[in-house]
């Protein structure tokens, strides 16, 4: 199973989904991410934040639309912040969708412990969705099921 993690700039929040995911996930699932206006980098505190907790960042980088290209997703979560007003990416394709909304840590302004705890406390957000997608028995859920397990993840 392949699960595409979205966001705006594809710097941070879909960037920790995906490696947390793939950090936990079993042989046969995968993440990967991308961004509807990719910042090009990914921030530097991710990475670090990541490297903090064992999660391997090889590969990680800012992309657009073309990460899935030729190799679609089954399942699309958007993590951006709708009660931000943020806008969030649209999948046209005919994934199964969801919305995980999360904070954008790297919006916090202070101290860099009050940043790094941010970014730590998002991180175990993602982990906690992650391990409850996980533990999902896919074999007897329907699609329609899936869809409101999903949905029920992202209220978590």
């Amino acid at each position: 199973m392949r699960v595409l993690f979205m966001c705006t700039a594809n710097s941070c929040r879909s960037i920790l989904s995906e490696a947390m995911f793939n950090h936990l996930a079993p042989a046969g699932f995968e993440a990967v991410s991308s961004g509807s206006f990719p910042k090009g980098q990914v921030l530097p505190r991710s990475l670090s934040t990541l490297q903090q907790a064992a999660i391997s960042i090889d590969g990680l980088h800012s992309k657009g639309n073309d990460a899935f290209e030729g190799n679609p997703p089954d399942i699309v979560i958007t993590v951006c912040d709708k009660a931000a007003s943020e806008t969030c990416p649209v999948y046209f394709g005919p994934a199964l969708k969801a919305h995980w909304g999360l904070v954008d840590p790297s919006d916090v302004t202070g101290d860099k412990a009050l940043i790094d705890a941010a970014f730590r406390s998002t991180l175990a957000h993602i982990k906690q969705r992650c391990e409850a997608f996980l533990e999902l028995p896919f074999h007897r859920l329907s699609r329609d099921e899936l869809k409101h397990e999903l949905d029920r993840i992202g209220t978590l």
